[in-house]
C-alpha cells in the first residue's frame, strides 16, 4: 500500500529536523528556498492548500582525508522516501571522470534501500566513508588496465520546459553551461521555453542542477530518455550541438516581451529530430503528423 503525500512529508521533516542537528552551523545546510520547510509544516496544518515545492538544499561536507570538500545537492519529491531521492555530489577537486565514479558508486549505495527508508544522512555517512578513493591522482584512475572491462554508462536525454525564457543574462547562462558541459541539444527561448540537453546523465544532471540554481522556480523536467551505452553516445544523439533555437513569435507586444513561440515550426523542428512524441507530453496537445 504506497503511503500518502502528507506521511511522507512528515517523513521529510523528520530528516530535515536530524540533519540540522547534525549540522548546526549556519551555512552548511543551504535550503534553496528558504521558506520551505514552513510552507510544508503549514500544508501539513491545513492552512495552506496548495503543495508546496519540493524540499531542494545543498550540504557543504569536509572530508578529513584528504581534506577536501564534497557539496552533496539533494533534492526530496514529494513522495520521498517511498520514492527515489535524488543526488549529486561534486568537488572541485574532482575531474569530471572521478566526479562521475563518484556519483555511481553513490548511487548504486542509496538503490539497496527499501521503500520508506530515510536515506539522506546514510548517503552523508557513506560519502565521508568511501569518497577518499575518489581523490587518487589522476594518473592512478586513468591507469590502463590489460583486463579492464567495458563500462557501461547511462546515456540520458531531459525535456525541460519554462513559462517563459527571455533574459539575455539566463539565456547566455544556459548556453555557456551546455556548451561546457559534454551535453547538445537545443533552447528554445520566448515563451514557453523549452530545452532538451542529452549526453551522459551525470553531465545532464550536472546541466539540470546547475541552471535551476539558485531561484529558477518555475521550470520543471517534463520528460527523460535514458538508454544504456558501452560507447561515448555518439551514434544514441539527435543533435550535434547546443544551440539557441529561435523560432518566429505570435502576439508580440513589444517591450513587454509577451510573445508566444510558433508551436507548428517547433513541431516541424521535432520531426526533422525524430522527437515528435514529445510534442504530446511538453503541451497536452496530440501533434498532426503529416504522414498520418
Amino acid at each position: 500500500m504506497s503511503a500518502s503525500v502528507k506521511e511522507s512529508l512528515q517523513l521529510q521533516l523528520l530528516e530535515m529536523e536530524m540533519l540540522f542537528s547534525m549540522f548546526p552551523n549556519q551555512g552548511e545546510v543551504k535550503l534553496e528556498d528558504v521558506n520551505a520547510l514552513t510552507n510544508i509544516k503549514r500544508y501539513l496544518e491545513g492552512t495552506r492548500e496548495a503543495l508546496p515545492p519540493k524540499i531542494e538544499f545543498v550540504i557543504t561536507l569536509q572530508i578529513e582525508e584528504p581534506k577536501v570538500k564534497i557539496d552533496l545537492q539533494v533534492t526530496m519529491p514529494h513522495s520521498y522516501p517511498y520514492v527515489a531521492l535524488q543526488l549529486f555530489g561534486r568537488s572541485s577537486e574532482l575531474d569530471r571522470h572521478q566526479q562521475l565514479l563518484l556519483n555511481k558508486g553513490l548511487t548504486s549505495y542509496i538503490g539497496t534501500f527499501d521503500p520508506g527508508e530515510l536515506c539522506v544522512c546514510a548517503a552523508i555517512q557513506w560519502l565521508q566513508d568511501n569518497s577518499a578513493s575518489y581523490f587518487l591522482s589522476r594518473k592512478l584512475v586513468y591507469e590502463p588496465s590489460t583486463q579492464a572491462k567495458p563500462v557501461k554508462n547511462t546515456f540520458l536525454r531531459m525535456w525541460i520546459y519554462s513559462h517563459h525564457i527571455y533574459q539575455q543574462d539566463l539565456r547566455k547562462k544556459i548556453l555557456d553551461v551546455g556548451k561546457r558541459l559534454d551535453v547538445t541539444g537545443f533552447c528554445m527561448t520566448g515563451k514557453p521555453g523549452i530545452i532538451c540537453v542529452e549526453g551522459f546523465k551525470e553531465h545532464c544532471e550536472e546541466f539540470w542542477h546547475t541552471i535551476r540554481y539558485p531561484n529558477w522556480k518555475h521550470i520543471s523536467c517534463k520528460h527523460a530518455e535514458s538508454m544504456e551505452t558501452e560507447g561515448n553516445g555518439e551514434d544514441l544523439r539527435l543533435f550535434h550541438s547546443f544551440e539557441e533555437l529561435l523560432l518566429e513569435a505570435h502576439g508580440d507586444y513589444g517591450l513587454r516581451n509577451d510573445y508566444h513561440m510558433n508551436l507548428g515550426q517547433f513541431l516541424e523542428f521535432l520531426k526533422k529530430h525524430k522527437s515528435e512524441h514529445v510534442f504530446q507530453i511538453l503541451f497536452g496537445i496530440e501533434s498532426k503528423s503529416s504522414e498520418s
